[in-house]
């Protein structure tokens, strides 16, 4: 299951979605996720899989990649269906047993959720796949330096999130580790009871909270010894600039945007 986790990880590539700058990005993923909010219809989930399709032939990602992404958070995707389908009694009933009813609405705003979160998840992991951790917080950074005249620490939290979103799979990588190792030993992680499988996970969460403790002494003794004080001052090597491939990128996402509410109004 660990392995199956994708936010956080880059793949380093010469697409034209990787050469968009850090900020075009970061934008439309957020226009990205209120378009998918916007959403009434299956129609416009069908217009935003394909534009998600197309995103993914440009970046050079397999789409399994991307729908690989989903099963970390299967349980809660079948979790929100259930939840839909069975307590949502109104409408037209298929099934009733007990105290449960299946009704069509209630079956179709299952479905709907379901579609929703799995897009959420595919369509968002595209950021971090396409963007490095460095150029991820150079665009965080740019983004809300205006807030900065008001003594909000852009760079700073800028900083926080791109180190986090890097650690990820760094701590899944040291997870597995542990775990085999743990395994090696005799631990049983996946038989008896859920109360005997969460006590044995107590051999595998010390030497995980330790690692990251050491590994994040580590960092700051690095930056220290690099003589990081802050981002008041710094320069860039590669200063972030927009091209015409951004303009066309906004371009092609507001018509995906227009689509989705011409969908909504007709169907």
């Amino acid at each position: 299951m660990l392995n199956n986790i994708t936010l956080g990880q880059y793949f380093p590539g010469s697409s034209p979605l990787h050469r968009l700058d850090p900020r075009t990005k970061i934008l439309l993923t957020v226009a990205y996720l209120v378009c998918v909010f916007l959403v009434k219809s299956f129609w416009g989930f069908a217009a935003i899989a394909l534009f998600i399709g197309m995103c993914s032939y440009l970046s050079g990602i397999h789409i399994k990649f991307l729908v690989r992404g989903v099963k970390p958070i299967l349980l809660i995707v079948v979790f929100t269906f259930i939840l839909n389908l069975f307590f949502n009694s109104s409408g037209q009933v298929l099934v009733k047993w007990w105290i449960f009813t299946v009704t069509k609405e209630g079956l179709r705003n299952a479905v709907f959720m379901a579609v929703r979160l799995i897009l959420l998840v595919t369509g968002t992991q595209i950021l971090t796949l396409t963007t490095s951790p460095i150029a991820l917080t150079d665009g965080l950074e740019r983004l809300f330096s205006p807030l900065s005249k008001v003594g909000f620490p852009a760079h700073e939290l800028a900083m926080m999130m791109s180190i986090a979103l890097r650690f990820i799979p760094t701590l899944i990588e040291e997870t597995n580790k542990i775990t085999r190792a743990q395994k090696a030993r005799g631990a049983d992680f996946e038989s008896g009871s859920l109360l005997r499988r969460a006590k044995a996970l107590l051999p595998l969460l010390v030497p995980l909270f330790i690692s990251a403790f050491r590994r994040a002494d580590e960092l700051a003794m690095a930056m220290e010894a690099r003589c990081y004080r802050g981002g008041k001052g710094r320069t860039k090597m590669k200063p972030l600039c927009y091209r015409r491939a951004d303009l066309y990128a906004a371009g092609v996402f507001s018509l995906l945007l227009a689509t989705v509410v011409l969908l909504n109004r007709f169907l």
